[in-house]
């Protein structure tokens, strides 16, 4: 479990602790991260920054009067930049949160939640699948507590048994989740069981029933 707990009614909380369990554990099965979507939105924030000191310092020491065409030119900038950090994040990174590679066989992995669902979303692209982008999605209860507890095994078993590449990098996960889907009852045998059970309870209640009806005429 991990070592402190959040608020299970927060989307923004369950998202970024599931976020942040997946690319520790795709790191523990020898995924090496590519950072480049990372870097570059690093950097064109840093550059904002930067700008925005830069142009309150000279404006500081030197006054409006001296500074006032740089003034214009870096704001020029910053909202270039503004823009290109919007576009990169909602554009290009869509939510990524891995980008990674293993023995030649690429994986990127984006998530997103749905307002007022608690539910997790996953598009993974896989080079070594032949579709393009599969989506998979579970509830957060699957791994989280009901007091809001992040549970790790039923996560990577969920993991390991829908997404081919990162079942292939942990076999034991991707089992043990095959193996306990393989012995659930399924919708018939469950059917089966409550027919059962109902047919049981009916015959009990005749049998009361008619116990006390002859009860009553000894009587």
């Amino acid at each position: 479990m991990a070592e402190a707990k959040i608020s299970p009614h927060s989307l923004n909380d369950l998202k970024n602790t599931t976020d942040d369990a997946l690319a520790n554990y795709l790191r523990g099965l020898q995924f090496r991260q590519d950072n480049t979507k990372l870097d570059v939105r690093l950097a064109i924030g840093y550059a904002s920054v930067v700008i925005a000191a830069v142009t309150f310092t000279a404006d500081y020491k030197l006054g409006w009067e001296a500074t006032k065409g740089w003034t214009a030119v870096a704001v020029v900038a910053y909202a270039l930049l503004n823009g290109a950090f919007t576009y990169w994040t909602w554009g290009v990174e869509k939510g990524c949160v891995f980008d990674g590679v293993k023995e030649g066989r690429k994986i990127s992995v984006a998530s997103k939640t749905n307002k007022h669902e608690p539910t997790y979303y996953l598009t993974v692209t896989d080079s070594g699948s032949a579709a393009s982008a599969r989506q998979i999605q579970a509830p957060f209860t699957t791994w989280f507590t009901a007091d809001g507890y992040f549970v790790a095994k039923p996560f990577q078993q969920w993991l390991a048994s829908s997404v081919e590449a990162i079942g292939a990098a942990d076999v034991k996960n991707a089992s043990r989740a095959e193996t306990e889907e393989a012995t659930a009852p399924g919708p018939e045998e469950i059917e089966t069981v409550a027919q059962s059970t109902g047919s049981a309870q009916a015959s009990g209640t005749e049998s009361k029933s008619k116990s006390s009806k002859r009860s009553k005429r000894k009587g």
